[in-house]
């Protein structure tokens, strides 16, 4: 069994809460997941980037 990454996890917890968002109507619960899906987005994009072997503490 294949363990899946944090980065991965969060972006497919990303696309479920787009698509949930896609369903709804204009409004708090849609702008919710949108949200939601956003800042999924954004922290594993951070994760990834505080990884990264390119980033290297101040010298």
């Amino acid at each position: 069994m294949r363990k899946t990454s944090i980065e991965q996890k969060w972006h497919q917890l990303s696309e479920e809460a787009r698509g949930e968002a896609e369903k709804l109507p204009p409004g708090k619960q849609r702008a919710a997941l949108e949200r939601k899906a956003r800042q999924l987005e954004t922290a594993s994009q951070i994760n990834q980037w505080l990884s990264s072997a390119e980033l290297k503490p101040p010298s």
